[in-house]
């Protein structure tokens, strides 16, 4: 957006570092932030809420003045976690970097394929690819019908193709207990998109080594529905 990427807007950004995504520590992530005082205290939530964590040395002794009577290397400030890396995790995402632009690169292509060779009459295929890298590949029908999507589901694990149902996540989100629970009263089924991509839409995996013949194989089982 205007030559800033995504992940530098606003107060902070994560990114998921699981296996199937852009990159992968098999487990993990990274939060980003320019802003130092919600800087430190991530570094206080990641590590058990320590403060001996904390870079900031002037933070550090205004802890350690407010609570005297407490050893400073074992001052736990908030009920933090113990969400630190390993080295293991850091090898293999410092690896990664170094090809993350040409995987990118390459799920990008995959999924314009996927796209232009998808029936738009039965899919929707009008996503809005500028700046967008894709790990997924979207399966949504352009028209509701339970029947179909029935099918479809049918279809795929005949040909042993592994998808989820909705897209990350799962759909539509106010539909989940821990929504639910926090909006009484309120109808998900408003949420008319988001019911739409729940019940009608699912995705399966779109990785660098992805070959090109099995994409477009892909599309043509799809295009039989």
């Amino acid at each position: 957006m205007g030559g800033v990427k995504c992940g530098s807007i606003g107060l902070a950004s994560n990114f998921s570092f699981y296996y199937a995504h852009h990159m992968s520590t098999i487990e993990g992530g990274v939060i980003c932030t320019n802003d130092e005082r919600f800087y430190q205290q991530c570094r206080l939530y990641r590590s058990h809420g320590m403060v001996r964590e904390l870079t900031d040395e002037s933070l550090k002794r205004s802890y350690a003045e407010q609570y005297p009577d407490l050893r400073p290397e074992f001052l736990f400030a908030v009920p933090g976690y113990n969400m630190r890396s390993t080295e293991l995790n850091a090898v293999l995402g410092l690896s990664q970097l170094k090809r993350l632009d040409a995987n990118n690169a390459r799920r990008v292509e995959n999924f314009e394929l996927f796209v232009r060779n998808l029936d738009p009459e039965k899919y929707f295929t009008d996503f809005a690819l500028e700046g967008a890298v894709n790990y997924a590949f979207v399966v949504l029908l352009r028209q509701p019908s339970e029947e179909k999507f029935k099918a479809l589901t049918e279809l795929l694990r005949a040909e042993n193709v592994e998808f989820r149902r909705g897209t990350a996540g799962g759909g539509n989100m106010a539909r989940q207990p821990f929504v639910r629970q926090r909006m009484p009263g309120f109808d998900p089924a408003t949420l008319k998109n988001a019911d739409m991509i729940h019940f009608y839409g699912l995705y399966t995996g779109n990785y660098p080594s992805l070959e090109r013949e099995k994409i477009l194989g892909l599309c043509e089982v799809l295009n039989t529905l």
